[in-house]
């Protein structure tokens, strides 16, 4: 089983979390990771190249930190770009039967996310996961780390998400 990584981080930089989840599965087997906030400067994604990289996987997961009860800006523009060259190129058909999910990261505890605010985490993740479900792939539960600290993150369990 091939698993692709799609990360974005509008912050990279700073990132403490995301980095160190990324770093502890870097270089492992079967793992693929790209990150868009590297390899795609001021949004410019080769869709071609994209498209190569989602052929390749069993299992597509899109990793970002949440802000603002969203995804980053150029995952959304990712999606707009990739997703539609998919529907509309010479293989629309490409994602069928693959995997697809999704590995979150907050800054808020898991009670902010509980529908208090009028949607629950599941809800905020339900265009992207159609999005994905429309193009055949099959969901996987999101993994999301609350109130995140790079100090005490749940690295097992992220390898074991990512089937790595």
């Amino acid at each position: 089983m091939k698993t692709l990584i799609l990360f974005a981080h509008t912050f990279w930089e700073n990132s403490k979390v995301n980095k160190a989840l990324l770093e502890s599965v870097q270089g492992l087997p079967n793992l693929t990771i790209e990150n868009l906030t590297l390899t795609c400067p001021n949004a410019t994604i080769d869709v071609n190249a994209q498209k190569s990289l989602l052929k390749d996987a069993d299992t597509i997961i899109f990793q970002f930190p949440l802000f603002w009860f969203s995804t980053p800006s150029l995952l959304k523009e990712w999606q707009d770009r990739v997703l539609t060259g998919i529907l509309y190129g010479d293989d629309p058909k490409m994602l069928n039967g693959k995997t697809f999910g999704i590995v979150t990261t907050a800054g808020g505890a898991e009670s902010s996310y509980d529908g208090h605010h009028g949607a629950t985490i599941k809800d905020i993740f339900v265009p992207i996961y159609h999005s994905f479900s429309y193009l055949g792939t099959k969901p996987k539960e999101a993994f999301c780390i609350f109130s995140a600290d790079a100090s005490n993150l749940p690295i097992d369990k992220y390898k074991a998400y990512l089937g790595v």
